[in-house]
């Protein structure tokens, strides 16, 4: 499906279907276009919601995790959403814990994805290869299991990025911000239903993250997908969308009207 970009104030979203919020989280070179087999699937059933995180525009000083975090804050009070379904991948689902343990009575689950927050093997910290067409194709191939994956329009989107000396700085930063963000002490206070999806030949976040996760929150449930790298949803969206479709018909939710 097409997905319509929405604009309202600072905010750039999509919102389709009705019903019980999903709110997606892309990660740091991610893109709406990321959840496109997720939106099409649950949009027939829910309301799914995703903001356009401000990665490559943020004041340089408040480009981290937690200027993440202010930023989706700030835009669930606008958009007025609450009993939240919240889906992260990589940095989104970084955003999506320490989000989900400031507002503990906001989510009411949490899917992570490739979540950093505990290890990751982080591009963003090498990239500045700038010019390097075939460094940032091998680079972004090497977040799937099968670099195909990576189309031409992925590698282009992800080359601009790093040809822009701007962008490029808030990438950084924001990387070095998740990777000093260790969420290890913190995670186990997490009580909300957890689902953990993870690519069973992820290089980034590798299958061992997702073990420690599993462990570390206490009502986890941990499924991998089979020749499947950092970004389940993409390499695999029927896989990742019949374990979540599952999972969100075993945990149901009771909606509050407030």
């Amino acid at each position: 499906m097409d997905l319509q970009v929405r604009q309202e104030g600072e905010y750039q979203y999509i919102d389709e279907g009705e019903g019980e919020v999903l709110l997606l989280l892309h990660g740091l070179f991610g893109a709406l276009s990321n959840w496109n087999g997720v939106v099409d699937h649950f949009s027939k059933n829910y309301r799914v919601v995703i903001p356009l995180m401000p990665i490559y525009e943020m004041a340089l000083h408040k480009a981290g995790v937690p200027g993440l975090v202010n930023f989706v804050e700030g835009f669930v009070k606008f958009k007025k959403l609450n009993n939240l379904t919240l889906l992260g991948n990589s940095l989104g689902g970084h955003v999506g814990l320490v989000y989900t343990l400031n507002n503990p009575t906001a989510v009411k689950r949490l899917v992570l994805t490739g979540s950093s927050g505990l290890f990751e093997d982080s591009m963003g910290g090498s990239f500045p290869k700038r010019g390097n067409y075939e460094y940032v194709e091998e680079r972004v191939g090497y977040t799937f299991y099968d670099p195909k994956t990576a189309t031409k329009e992925l590698v282009d989107e992800v080359f601009a990025i790093t040809n822009s000396n701007a962008k490029c700085l808030r990438i950084i930063a924001i990387a070095k911000s998740a990777q000093r963000h260790n969420m290890a002490k913190d995670i186990t206070n997490i009580k909300v239903p957890t689902l953990l999806i993870w690519g069973l030949n992820d290089t980034i976040t590798p299958p061992l993250v997702a073990y420690e996760f599993n462990r570390l929150i206490e009502s986890s449930d941990l499924y991998f997908i089979d020749k499947c790298g950092h970004a389940p949803m993409m390499e695999h969206p029927e896989k990742f969308n019949s374990i979540l479709e599952k999972y969100l018909e075993r945990t149901p939710i009771t909606v509050s009207s407030v």
